[in-house]
């Protein structure tokens, strides 16, 4: 029952560096991330360890003290896993395993173990198990601890093939089958995109834990799992949504993250072609959330990288019920922070002038819906009547049926 308890609690100290190119900020934020990350994978981060470098050792990522230090640490503590903030190359981790002798994960190692908990259908599944593999790889040796072993006989009298080389072929072998699987897959989708004929199709964009999934299900009446978890959806949900009396298709993704590892990219191609090929994008932010900025800067960064950053884009800020409207009596040497400023002087910044148009709600409370769904059913029909010309006057917005 203790062994039980301790697997389903697994204690975690967490790793990362200040560099030329990361301060000290920037590092707390990734930290900060990564702790939700460990405890959305099931872990529990009992303390932090943070090192200043010009840059990452090439050997152990962190100096020899500071490996160390954290060595003395997680073994005066019982602590069974040591995770990086950065991925870390395969001769680190192979190293640092070495020199702590506890299990080592890196960020990237970290995401995708949570893709895997986290996979309901078959082709997330898949898509997970694809991009596992090719991480695993070239990381492959620091899972063996024996030495390699010659095969004999005859005809096999030459340097043969280690159990090394084995695994890595078998390894190759189930990648190239998982691709053939995944592009049957992604045929089969196109098409069904393709089946869906002239209707608009939106998507709904923006960083891992936002609330894209509350929203979903509050346009399209729908229950699409929703929870305060990173990554909580995996699988890409479609649903007919009618505004007014403009019908459309409103499809929810995957979030993204900083540092998204390249073989999630890759493995949930046929997902980021639901982005690729909408009409119209609904960025959602957390703007609660006391890197906002950054995360939109992410999401329009794999945008970019997916060649999706030219689509029309409403962007929709969130989570307003954790604001007040008025600034609270404080003060007047109280200094102006993240913290203290308001909803109405939120909607006075850079927002509001946004190139897109924007909108401020509560998907919890569902605050300002009606001027939400108004904006989307202009940008919807502006695409609709681009397409179909001759029959605008057919839909009519009726705000009426949304204040029910």
């Amino acid at each position: 029952m203790l062994e039980d308890k301790a697997h389903k609690y697994e204690t975690a100290v967490l790793v990362g560096l200040i560099t030329q190119h990361q301060d000290e900020e920037k590092l707390v934020e990734y930290m900060d991330e990564l702790e939700f990350l460990a405890d959305t994978a099931g872990a529990t981060v009992i303390k932090r360890f943070t090192q200043k470098l010009t840059q990452p050792d090439p050997k152990t990522f962190i100096g020899s003290g500071k490996a160390q230090e954290i060595r003395d640490y997680v073994k005066e503590n019982e602590v069974g896993t040591v995770i990086f903030d950065d991925e870390l190359s395969p001769s680190q981790l192979k190293n640092l395993e070495r020199e702590i002798e506890v299990k080592i994960l890196d960020r990237t190692n970290l995401i995708l173990d949570i893709f895997a908990q986290r996979a309901q259908t078959s082709y997330a599944r898949t898509q997970v198990e694809l991009a596992q593999y090719q991480y695993l790889l070239p990381r492959l040796t620091r899972m063996w601890t024996h030495l390699e072993r010659q095969k004999g006989g005859i005809g096999m009298r030459g340097p043969g093939e280690t159990e090394i080389e084995t695994d890595r072929r078998i390894i190759r072998d189930r990648i190239s089958l998982l691709k053939e699987k995944l592009k049957t897959i992604d045929r089969q989708m196109a098409t069904q995109r393709n089946n869906r004929g002239k209707v608009v199709r939106a998507a709904l964009v923006g960083y891992t834990n936002v609330g894209k999934s509350t929203l979903m299900n509050a346009i399209s009446k729908s229950e699409v799992f929703a929870e305060n978890k990173l990554f909580a959806t995996l699988d890409t949900t479609v649903r007919k949504v009618v505004i007014g009396n403009l019908p459309f298709l409103l499809t929810d993704t995957v979030g993204f993250i900083r540092k998204l590892p390249t073989q999630l990219v890759e493995s949930f191609k046929s997902t980021l072609d639901e982005v690729r090929e909408a009409d119209l994008l609904i960025h959602v932010v957390d703007i609660s959330h006391e890197s906002f900025e950054d995360h939109i800067d992410s999401v329009n960064q794999i945008l970019m990288e997916i060649n999706a950053h030219q689509k029309p884009m409403v962007m929709v800020f969130n989570k307003i019920d954790d604001f007040s409207y008025e600034k609270k009596e404080e003060d007047d040497l109280t200094p102006e922070t993240r913290k203290n400023i308001s909803l109405s002087e939120w909607q006075k910044t850079w927002m509001s002038k946004s190139k897109y148009p924007t909108v401020f709600i509560s998907a919890l409370t569902k605050e300002n819906f009606p001027e939400m769904k108004k904006l989307i059913y202009d940008e919807v029909l502006k695409i609709h009547i681009s397409r179909f010309p001759y029959n605008d006057f057919l839909f009519e917005y009726h705000e009426e049926e949304e204040n029910d």
